[in-house]
């Protein structure tokens, strides 16, 4: 059995491959590297290999931080952003007893699990991903009963229709040429479906402005992550489908929200 790998080494190459935490990586390799080969040095010294490789520090320790959960990941699944913490704190003020909240484009399922963390009382959970492998994981975040795999709101029980309290969204939003531009970490190891938002990375807001109405309840919530400069346009999307937006910024999580309501009456008709 190969020594463990002293942890001032293990701080040196992760530092040399670019780790900005280096030290916080290094004792959390080291506690998977003990859990794997019960003290052994051989399964700590592949997962420093595979991280100064470029390996999402996510993916090799099996969960990521969110929210102070630990939410289970994998290899090739869309890591859960700290940014998108505000996204489930911009919600949470709509998630009333009994809600019907919907975390559309779940990935691993992160937002819906911090919700149902932070609710007092019960809600009425629904997920769905198009992502085999990300459903596969949300599964085991949330449950297998309410995480469905398809396309947006297609796999939705059709009861649902009319009634969603809060459809919490974080659907891809790069642009596609802008995929190139992020981190190796992201445009090698996580599903490009989870990233590319088309051209000008509004393809899927624009279906769900289009799709979201019929969905929601009266006086119910929409919340969609996007970028700061997209935020205008993401919001006249949702406001020209009927529904009244602001946009909410978080500097503190360098995050952008559009809140979304579909009004409680349903607006008159121009000439009625």
């Amino acid at each position: 059995m190969s020594a463990p790998l002293p942890f001032d080494a293990i701080v040196a190459r992760l530092r040399a491959a670019g780790c900005v935490f280096a030290e916080e990586e290094a004792q959390l390799l080291l506690e998977a590297g003990a859990e794997e080969s019960a003290g052994g040095g051989a399964a700590l010294e592949e997962l420093v290999r595979r991280r100064v490789g470029g390996e999402p520090l996510e993916h090799l320790l099996g969960w990521a931080e969110f929210d102070g959960l630990r939410i289970a990941v994998g290899p090739g699944v869309f890591v859960p952003r700290r940014r998108t913490v505000f996204l489930v704190a911009s919600a949470m003020p709509f998630v009333r007893p009994g809600a019907v909240v919907v975390d559309l484009c779940c990935g691993t399922g992160a937002v819906g699990a911090a919700i149902l963390a932070r609710s007092d009382a019960p809600v009425e959970l629904w997920a769905s991903d198009l992502d085999p492998a990300a459903v596969a994981w949300a599964r085991q975040n949330l449950g297998e009963g309410r995480v469905l795999e398809g396309d947006l709101f297609g796999p939705l029980p059709a009861r649902l229709a009319g009634r969603v309290d809060v459809l919490a969204v974080n659907a891809p939003y790069v642009p596609t040429d802008a995929i190139r531009t992020m981190p190796p970490e992201a445009r090698l190891h996580e599903a490009v479906t989870a990233l590319d938002g088309g051209g000008d990375g509004l393809d899927l807001h624009r279906r769900i402005a289009r799709e979201a109405p019929q969905w929601l309840a009266p006086g119910a919530h929409l919340l969609i992550e996007t970028s700061r400069s997209q935020a205008p346009q993401t919001a006249g999307l949702l406001a020209d489908a009927g529904l009244t937006t602001r946009i909410r910024r978080s500097a503190a999580f360098d995050a952008t929200v559009v809140v979304a309501e579909r009004p409680a009456t349903a607006r008159p008709r121009l000439g009625a």
